[in-house]
């Protein structure tokens, strides 16, 4: 018995089936639209079969056929009839004609569709379109069989359906297009930036007062703060004591648009809680014993400019939440006082305090913390730029000499013992080195037995329980603690929604810089901050070294002595 024949509804089910697969290969576009025809025509009885798609003027832009290679659109845009196309394209409807030697759309093409000697060639076109416009047509041709027009209504129908699914399709491409265009020129114009501002820093133009050195770890932080200065959000700085959080500070200021304004700083650890709230907001005339007058508080005082808080973490829970209204309504009352002060000011802080452990442990409010963690900015120690020492110390001692109308210079091993030394206390601490060393040198150069270091005196190796004639390691690295989600704080009768709470992160706390002493007098980590910075520095040691502020023989003796094999990445 021979098979029934099958349904033209299963056949056209197992089309869409296996067009529906080809469109979702991810493969350039023409390729895609050329094996949607090569499917066609094993499901249709077809000569030709076209999909043109048009440029926004119209104009073809894509053209493929069956058998298409590249470089092949030009043939198969030949076999468009031009004036059916465009009927299509402006109708927007399918398009059906049984012969077309005798219909006026197909009278003046050459070669015609009919050339093929006395057979009747019928033709099929639909629209594919994106939304209502229509972006490209979808063409067959075939040798007339004489079947009823059922079968051709059949077959447009089908071709809509592929149609639609390639408009789909055309679309998303086209998306998907324009957002490369774009991230290509967003691209472009970044590294064009980058170009105009890589001279800028190549030829020093950027010249902040105090601000000594030439490291990269310098350059990247000086690069960060032209792109901050530039905005009014509130700045964090954060880093170990004595790595220069004022200088920063007052860079960010005179590189922003409030340069012109007053630059106004307080330390917030260095006063009393109710003396500290008179010199920020100001008091009145007899507002406490000894107000004989009133008096502006920094908050006027900075109006227009820039307001650096150092030492943020060191205030009290009470004060934090006088200081968190006016950080947010940008007012305040003088102390004594009941008329409110508008004020327009830009806010820096500044801690070396580990603020998310003091908010874990309630010492520190996370709404503040979230106020004035806008923009956090990471100051590197001085072990990170270390080959900054040798300008520091120059300028240092440059200072020394005009203050003291001397003539002192560093002879080669004195610059050697600087650039050994780990310098826990950061810039603050070198400085302090080369005044002590030039105040008790006998010659006219500073010689490596100047130093106290020299003769065990040095009273930072005491603090630090370190060596200073060696390096010192960094400050045992620990996980940062997750801060909680707080309640909002109301802001005008509104809901304020408070920040996502931190990612765990790791930092350097700079209050256990302790180092173990190793055999030969050498300051080697303890195994745990020795592990960190071979991780941090993708187990290359010189890396490590320089991360811990030891030599490359060092790092060896600390692999050997701690039992660690190197991983190889």
């Amino acid at each position: 018995m021979s098979q029934p024949p099958i349904p033209l509804s299963e056949i056209a089910l197992t089309g869409i089936y296996e067009i529906s697969k080809i469109l979702a290969t991810p493969k350039r576009l023409e390729v895609t639209l050329a094996n949607v025809i090569n499917v066609l025509s094993s499901f249709l009885q077809m000569q030709h079969g076209v999909i043109s798609l048009l440029a926004d003027d119209d104009v073809p832009d894509i053209t493929v056929g069956v058998g298409w290679t590249e470089g092949a659109d030009e043939r198969y845009r030949a076999r468009l009839p031009e004036a059916a196309i465009r009927q299509i394209v402006a109708t927007a409807v399918p398009l059906v004609v049984e012969n077309v030697a005798k219909h006026p759309l197909f009278a003046a093409e050459t070669p015609p569709l009919a050339a093929t000697g006395d057979a009747t060639v019928s033709f099929i076109g639909v629209p594919i379109r994106m939304g209502a416009k229509v972006v490209g047509t979808l063409t067959i041709d075939r040798v007339w069989d004489g079947r009823s027009i059922f079968r051709l209504d059949n077959d447009v129908r089908f071709l809509t359906m592929v149609a639609n699914l390639i408009g789909q399709t055309v679309q998303l491409y086209r998306a998907v297009s324009r957002d490369r265009d774009r991230l290509m020129a967003e691209s472009t114009r970044l590294q064009k930036e980058l170009s105009e501002l890589k001279p800028t820093r190549e030829r020093k133009k950027v010249n902040i007062k105090g601000i000594v050195g030439d490291s990269p770890a310098l350059r990247a932080l000086l690069d960060k703060i032209m792109i901050v200065a530039k905005s009014h959000s509130p700045v964090l700085l954060r880093g170990e004591s004595g790595t220069g959080k004022e200088l920063i500070a007052k860079a960010i200021h005179e590189l922003s648009p409030r340069a012109k304004g007053p630059f106004i700083k307080i330390n917030c650890a260095a006063l009393p809680e109710s003396v500290l709230e008179s010199e920020l907001f100001g008091h009145e005339k007899g507002a406490f014993t000894g107000a004989v007058n009133a008096r502006k508080g920094r908050f006027e005082l900075a109006d227009k400019g820039t307001l650096f808080l150092d030492e943020i973490g060191e205030i009290s829970p009470s004060f934090q939440a006088k200081l968190l209204r006016v950080l947010q309504e940008q007012e305040f009352e003088r102390v004594g006082g009941n008329h409110t002060i508008k004020v327009d000011v830009r806010i820096v802080t500044a801690t070396n305090k580990n603020l998310e452990e003091a908010v874990s442990r309630h010492e520190f409010r996370a709404d503040l913390y979230y106020r004035i963690s806008v923009v956090p900015i990471l100051l590197p120690p001085l072990r990170e730029r270390r080959s900054d020492i040798p300008q520091l110390a120059n300028e240092f001692l440059r200072r020394f000499n005009d203050e003291n109308d001397r003539a002192l210079s560093f002879d080669d091993d004195a610059m050697k013992v600087l650039l050994t030394c780990g310098f826990p206390g950061n810039v603050r601490e070198l400085e302090n080195c080369v005044k002590r060393t030039a105040t008790l040198a006998h010659g006219p150069s500073i010689v490596h037995d100047d130093f106290a270091c020299s003769r065990n005196e040095c009273l930072s190796t005491l603090l630090w329980h370190g060596q200073t004639d060696h390096a010192v390691a960094p400050p045992r690295a620990r996980p940062m603690i997750p801060l909680p989600v707080v309640p909002a704080i109301p802001r005008n009768g509104h809901a304020v929604a408070p920040a996502p709470t931190m990612p765990p992160a790791v930092r350097v706390d700079d209050d256990a810089a302790t180092a173990d002493a190793a055999a030969g007098g050498e300051a080697i980590p303890d195994r745990e901050r020795f592990i960190w910075a071979m991780e941090k520095a993708g187990w290359v040691q010189a890396k490590a070294a320089r991360l811990l502020g030891l030599t490359p023989r060092q790092i060896g003796y600390a692999l050997k002595k701690h039992g660690i094999e190197v991983k190889r990445i």
